[in-house]
């Protein structure tokens, strides 16, 4: 801890970790390893498989891929800090180290928030005006909601990180995390903190509570046309063109109501870690098995592709 005239700073903060057992590390750290390699490696797939396949160059694909990018880099923020510290036993990250993996963290997260809105968007406009869709989600309109997406996530995140710099931390500098998430920090602060918690309520509100709302919206519409629909074939194809990824959306807020809206036992701290781990390592790594084993182009483009791989030997 530095002391600069009548003012003390951290130089650099103390992650407890996950609430685990010190002789259950190894084997958590391998556990952890791997879903973190399947996240990016999954995720690539995605990616390369959008890229190669013509058939996919669509609205939809298009916010996938971006997904699949930002889902990586979502979980590549907090896990290879998380596993260094726990193979090598270390639990310190430095002040500049936690403030950037704070905005990063923030950062990604709501970008994963705007995509999946504007994912449900894209899926009400091809079920309920399928007629007008290329006109509506034409190119332009697909990179602007994508723009959009990352402005207002880095809008965000960097309002966070200014106004948590201005803060001083004389209570101490451990944090019973596994990351620097912004609700610890702001704990953790000795001084007043009223400002910061009245932006996460704005910002949280705009940023999380409105596009939520847009997506209920969109499936309640999405929903109401299907009931309509006076053939099974249709409903079906209905159903299989947005079940992947209503399924991502229910995992995504799921974790966050769980986190922010069930009520908290007395081992509040434990409960946010493990919920912390849900949202950062197990849903990033589930989303590349919902959008291939429910995704029937998904599974049709990897299979040509094997299929080429094994006739071109």
């Amino acid at each position: 801890m530095k002391i600069t005239g009548n003012q003390s700073t951290v130089s650099e903060f103390i992650l407890l970790g996950l609430p685990i057992q010190p002789e259950d590390q190894d084997m958590y750290s391998a556990l952890f390893l791997a879903m973190y390699l399947t996240t990016v490696l999954g995720n690539l797939l995605i990616i390369l498989l959008i890229r190669l396949d013509s058939h996919l160059h669509t609205p939809m694909y298009f916010f996938l891929s971006h997904l699949a990018f930002t889902d990586i880099s979502f979980s590549s923020v907090t896990a290879p800090k998380m596993l260094m510290n726990m193979l090598t036993h270390s639990q310190s990250i430095s002040y500049a180290g936690c403030i950037s993996q704070m905005y990063f963290f923030l950062m990604f997260g709501a970008i994963e928030n705007f995509l999946l809105t504007s994912m449900a968007c894209d899926r009400y406009v091809a079920i309920c005006h399928p007629l007008h869709y290329t006109r509506i989600m034409s190119q332009s309109v697909c990179i602007l909601l994508v723009i959009i997406s990352w402005f207002l996530a880095f809008a965000g995140a960097l309002v966070h990180t200014i106004l948590l710099a201005r803060l001083s931390f004389f209570r101490g500098n451990t944090l019973h995390h596994f990351f620097c998430d912004l609700s610890a920090l702001i704990k953790l602060s000795s001084s007043d903190t009223s400002i910061n918690e009245l932006v996460i309520l704005i910002v949280g509100s705009l940023g999380i509570t409105v596009p939520f709302i847009c997506t209920v919206v969109s499936y309640g519409r999405i929903g109401a046309t299907i009931l309509r629909s006076p053939s099974l074939k249709g409903i079906y194809k209905a159903l299989s063109t947005c079940g992947s990824h209503l399924s991502v959306v229910s995992l995504y807020y799921g974790a966050i109501i769980g986190l922010y809206f069930v009520p908290s036992s007395n081992n509040t701290n434990d409960k946010d870690v493990i919920v912390a781990v849900l949202y950062t390592l197990v849903t990033p790594m589930l989303n590349p098995f919902i959008y291939s084993l429910r995704n029937k182009d998904m599974k049709g483009v990897l299979r040509n592709i094997i299929i080429r791989k094994m006739y071109s030997k």
